[in-house]
């Protein structure tokens, strides 16, 4: 490591560091490392990929019992705001 960058963080969070940092097995700069690659790696792609990949396993979780829910979307809300006036 070339770079040296000092961080001022809650307490709490500093805590949640360690516990995770514990739970690793890894050092605390490493998890901050970890963590700070990802955020970079993210930003990078428009934040698409970190998003989809946290949202991944509600894909198709969920069952509307509304067949054409996707394509008629918009119809579905504009008629249920009607009916909440």
């Amino acid at each position: 490591m070339s770079t040296q960058v000092v961080v001022r963080m809650p307490d709490r969070l500093v805590r949640e560091l360690d516990e995770l940092s514990q739970k690793m097995s890894r050092r605390r700069s490493e998890v901050v490392r970890m963590a700070v690659e990802q955020w970079v790696s993210a930003d990078s792609n428009g934040g698409k990929r970190a998003s989809t990949s946290r949202a991944r396993h509600l894909i198709g979780s969920l069952d509307s019992g509304i067949p054409d829910l996707a394509r008629r979307h918009r119809e579905y809300l504009v008629k249920s705001l009607r009916r909440a006036r």
